[in-house]
């Protein structure tokens, strides 16, 4: 029993950190398609909700304690998430997140530019469930046959 949940925890775990590690874990592990689908998906979304909700705290005690906001030069990096954005959006940013930015980077990146809570978690999901999904059924069903030709 808690060497079960242990396993589960792991898939989870591993991908609120870097999304991949989720179905390559859960497919290593012998779980079932739902099984590690779900796990993944949970395991960012569970991020990206921590993520939001600390942002906005975060957002408030500096509107707080800062009142007289000074305006800082663009970083070379900033430009880059600005073109981003500015090219995709917030669904181009969440449909990018499993497989560039982390599941962590993602996050911070789109509540960095304010995008309202109740946008980020629909699309973070839809990213999450359509990546995991897609993932784990190319380790199950399309990678094990290309070793037939090798």
């Amino acid at each position: 029993m808690i060497e079960e949940i242990s396993k589960y925890l792991i898939v989870f775990g591993s991908s609120m950190v870097k999304f991949i590690f989720g179905p390559v874990a859960g497919t290593s592990m012998g779980f079932s398609y739902i099984e590690t689908v779900l796990l993944t998906a949970f395991g960012m979304m569970t991020t990206v909700i921590i993520i939001t909700v600390l942002s906005e705290k975060i957002k408030e005690y500096k509107a707080k304690r800062n009142k007289k906001k000074s305006r800082k030069k663009f970083s070379k990096r900033s430009r880059q998430f600005v073109k981003v954005w500015s090219k995709y959006g917030i669904w181009g940013v969440s449909l990018l997140t499993p497989l560039i930015f982390t599941p962590i980077g993602g996050a911070l990146l789109i509540n960095a530019v304010g995008a309202p809570p109740k946008k980020i978690i629909p699309s973070m999901l839809v990213s999450a469930l359509f990546w995991s999904a897609a993932i784990t059924f190319a380790l199950r069903y399309i990678i094990p046959d290309l070793q037939h030709f090798t």
